[in-house]
């Protein structure tokens, strides 16, 4: 008979989705790709622009590093996993500049940092590389939008407060409330990420359990706490 208290896979697959959404975060949790986070995040669209990039690559580089996980030597892994994200940072920086020149202009060259991104090295081999293809591609998906929702939140944080508007929209601020030009400086970025970082630390905190005889539910049948209780 199946362990009940096991997840069956469809828990695995939503565990595997959801770990990279807040418990796992890359960003605001494992603190990583710190370099994006603080330099596109001047602006909200910036930063879904630079989340959605990453994504894309996370997770066709999971799915190709997965699929040939049994045929790449493991003496030149890095090089292989370098070739494959570089090649599909290429591909959706020329669909970018085609579609979206703005935001590539804008994005620069943190565009072709994304080949170096710790988070996708990371996934690739941690997980990619030791798991199955559909495994692979939930993981780079639920990691690449829990990077692009931190990227979203930091750079709301910062056009809002720093430039009054939100999307490039403007919000129509009062006048005799003028925007905090600070927001959008290198200053400006450290500080949200570290307050936003504060915020999400201590709702995700969980209280560590009392252990002992004091804290233990079973204490009153407990043999071993008769004798403790005796001995004190």
């Amino acid at each position: 008979m199946a362990d009940e208290n096991k997840p069956g896979k469809a828990g695995d697959v939503l565990h595997n989705f959801t770990k990279g959404l807040v418990k796992e975060n890359p960003a605001l949790v494992m603190l990583l790709g710190m370099c994006p986070t603080l330099a596109v995040t001047t602006m909200a669209q910036n930063g879904l622009g630079m989340g959605l990039a990453t994504t894309f690559v996370l997770i066709c580089s999971n799915a190709v590093i997965s699929l040939l996980k049994n045929i790449i030597p493991k003496e030149v892994r890095i090089p292989c996993y370098i070739a494959v994200i570089a090649g599909f940072v290429t591909f959706i920086k020329i669909l970018m500049q085609y579609y979206l020149p703005s935001l590539f202009t804008a994005l620069g060259i943190f565009l072709n940092l994304i080949v170096v991104n710790c988070i996708i090295f990371g996934r690739a081999e941690v997980y990619a590389s030791k798991n199955k293809v559909l495994p692979s591609v939930i993981d780079g998906l639920g990691m690449g939008l829990g990077f692009t929702g931190a990227l979203v939140i930091v750079g709301s944080v910062r056009e809002i407060i720093g430039m009054g508007s939100w999307f490039g929209i403007s919000l129509g601020l009062p006048a005799g409330i003028p925007p905090m030009v600070t927001f959008i400086l290198p200053a400006g970025g450290f500080f949200t990420l570290g307050v936003v970082v504060a915020v999400v630390g201590k709702l995700t905190h969980k209280p560590v359990r009392n252990i002992g005889c004091d804290h233990c539910p079973n204490k009153s049948a407990c043999s071993h706490c008769d004798t403790d209780r005796e001995a004190g």
